[in-house]
């Protein structure tokens, strides 16, 4: 054969090997013939030679370039995209990088990292009563976190990563010594100080002469002329006593003047005998007091009974604030606290009072005890009855340990505070709470001043606390 004949035969036979090669890649024939045909291999560190399992939840291009489809699909040059099952750890990391292990919330009993001990068990990563006696995966496809025995030391204190301390938002401040005080909102009535009124009565058969010009509601003041009386036992000590002056018996005259006390004749009166050594006809009686009068029942003419009421008259320069405090603020509302006083009619104006007396009961309906504000009212312009919205100033004098309100976790059973022990390490303290302010909360018995308290993010510390409390118990229950 000559030299043209054998390179004509060459290219028809490569011609004929390459057109089948191609016809049995397209036609899958290796497949049929039960050959294997390699994959090219995704650019992954590691592949698995455990067969796939699971549904398949995306396909990938088969020289693991990143192209990606959610249904099946082909190469522009007609290769089918690989299908990636559930099972398949894909990782597109630096092969030599290790794999991050997540520390966060965890537990342990120091700061150091802790020692791996013997393996208990495997738990849920996202916090749930979960676990697991061999690796496994949850429902996203996380790893479950091994649990080792040396990280059973405090199973109630709470260790967390700086990464995820970070991104919780976990907060700290420092409990301190200070006085807790908050307002205390309640309804109030005014009232007059009973300890201003004053009764004008007789006590002795008496006759009214004449009345003054003076009605319920008018304001008196203190020496003003009220009403004048003729009374027959007034008059013959009146006129004992000024017989006894007028002889010069120097003391001789201190029983009449005592007697004509002990009927009622005003001191005023008494003086006028003993200056004149004269019996008026009549005997005036003034106000004893500034006021208002609250009751006017002296008529001219009219014959007066030993005991019956005359004028009723009321000093209103300082007057009382009658308010119902609930029984379960009681303990913080101390005789001497402060109180803000607003009255409904006089919008805008604020008057300040001080707490005079807390009342010794309860009543039985309301549950209410009285707390009795005094208020100044040199203007008169708080009258008696009108309706008041008080604040009062309740709380602990002295400083004792507070903390932020938020710090306290209170489930109802128990009142929790998160410490914060460094190197993301927090430890639940149970506290006695006290007096529980706007801003701050008193704290009796569990931490003590400088210590650093959670005051954000400590649900999610307690959530994990509890966690892993309830774990280390089922770890020691299993234990032979």
């Amino acid at each position: 054969m000559n030299t043209p004949s054998r390179v004509t035969a060459t290219l028809s036979l490569a011609v004929l090997l390459g057109g089948g090669g191609y016809w049995a890649g397209t036609n899958n024939l290796g497949a049929r013939l039960g050959l294997h045909v390699a994959e090219p291999a995704l650019a992954t560190p590691t592949d698995s030679m455990v067969a796939p399992t699971g549904a398949v939840i995306y396909y990938r291009h088969p020289d693991g370039q990143p192209q990606f489809s959610a249904t099946p699909k082909t190469t522009d040059d007609g290769r089918r995209f690989v299908a990636v099952h559930a099972s398949d750890d894909v990782n597109f990391a630096d092969a030599a990088a290790p794999k991050p292990v997540d520390t966060a919330m965890t537990v342990t009993s120091s700061g150091t990292a802790p020692a791996k001990g013997k393996l208990l068990y495997y738990r849920n990563p996202m916090g749930l009563p979960d676990t697991s006696k061999v690796p496994k995966k949850d429902s996203m496809g996380m790893d479950y976190i091994p649990v080792y025995g040396g990280d059973q030391g405090d199973a109630s204190t709470v260790k967390v990563s700086p990464g995820k301390l970070q991104r919780t938002g976990v907060k700290t401040a420092s409990a301190e010594m200070a006085s807790i005080s908050r307002k205390i909102e309640v309804p109030g009535t005014i009232a007059l100080d009973e300890r201003l009124v004053s009764v004008i009565s007789m006590r002795t058969d008496s006759f009214v002469d004449d009345v003054a010009n003076v009605t319920t509601g008018d304001r008196i003041r203190k020496g003003q002329s009220l009403f004048s009386f003729y009374s027959k036992d007034i008059a013959t000590a009146a006129s004992e006593y000024a017989a006894g002056r007028n002889d010069g018996r120097g003391n001789g005259d201190a029983g009449s003047a005592q007697r004509l006390k002990n009927l009622g004749v005003p001191q005023e009166a008494i003086d006028t005998i003993a200056r004149t050594r004269q019996v008026p006809a009549s005997i005036g009686y003034v106000a004893p007091r500034d006021g208002v009068v609250l009751e006017r029942t002296a008529t001219t003419g009219m014959m007066a009974k030993p005991g019956d009421v005359l004028f009723r008259i009321a000093d209103i320069s300082n007057v009382w604030v009658i308010s119902g405090v609930p029984e379960y603020d009681l303990a913080s509302v101390r005789s001497g606290a402060e109180a803000n006083v607003r009255v409904r009619s006089l919008p805008g104006r604020t008057f300040k009072g001080v707490v005079d007396l807390i009342y010794p009961d309860v009543d039985m309906q309301t549950r209410t005890t009285k707390v009795r504000v005094e208020i100044p009212n040199p203007d008169g312009v708080l009258l008696a009855n009108m309706y008041a919205d008080v604040e009062i100033e309740a709380g602990a004098p002295k400083p004792v340990v507070a903390v932020p309100n938020s710090a306290v976790i209170d489930t109802g059973d128990r009142q929790v505070v998160f410490i914060d022990k460094g190197d993301g390490q927090f430890e639940p303290k149970d506290v006695t709470l006290g007096v529980r302010g706007e801003e701050m909360t008193g704290i009796t018995k569990g931490i003590a001043a400088g210590d650093k308290v959670v005051v954000s993010a400590n649900f999610l510390l307690d959530a994990e606390s509890n966690l892993n409390s309830a774990l280390s118990a089922m770890t020691e229950e299993a234990k032979p």
